[in-house]
């Protein structure tokens, strides 16, 4: 185990996340998340007949299908809700069409918040969303490729891409220690 030994515990909450990226026949990119979250116990439920979510059943089972274009533009949104806790959460899906049209290579968090905040969304669908932007970015290599003389999108962006590190000097000599291009104040 990588990380030190725990002071004792007792497990509460499980969520697991998964990604996966998919090029098209058409040209255009599939980005699926999967969140699913559950109790490692039994707990009381008003949803359940007997009145009681078995330890392991989905609390929450979303499901989200983005398209996108190789500029990283939402092309189509779908989802599916196997698993929610309230009767209503299945209605917040209707919003994410208006996410069609954003763009995931910059203000792809606000855009979100902006179509999808509060009650016009899903908290949980919004957390898929918000992270599925780095999986596309894993997923389509044109969103790295350089565009003249400019760095690619992912350079400065973290601690190992920092134009001034070893990693811009073994994969991208020609950017290292250049600082970005900020564009001027009007």
């Amino acid at each position: 185990m990588p990380l030190s030994s725990p002071a004792p515990r007792t497990a509460r909450h499980v969520r697991r996340v998964t990604y996966q990226g998919y090029e098209r026949e058409d040209g255009l990119w599939d980005i699926e998340g999967e969140l699913h979250d559950s109790k490692p116990q039994d707990l009381p439920s008003l949803r359940y007949p007997d009145g009681v979510r078995r330890a392991g059943e989905p609390i929450h089972h979303l499901w989200l299908r983005v398209t996108v274009d190789r500029d990283l533009v939402v092309r189509a949104i779908e989802s599916a809700m196997d698993a929610h806790p309230l009767a209503g959460c299945t209605q917040a899906q209707r919003a994410l069409q208006a996410m069609v049209g954003c763009s995931m290579a910059r203000g792809w968090r606000q855009s979100i918040q902006t179509h999808l905040g509060g009650v016009a969304g899903c908290t949980h669908l919004r957390e898929l969303l918000f992270n599925l932007a780095t999986a596309t970015f894993q997923t389509i290599h044109a969103a790295f490729q350089n565009e003249g003389d400019e760095p690619p999108r992912h350079l400065g962006q973290c601690t190992g891409w920092d134009f001034s590190g070893q990693g811009v000097k073994e994969h991208y000599p020609q950017f290292y220690g250049r600082a970005p291009r900020t564009p001027k104040a009007a």
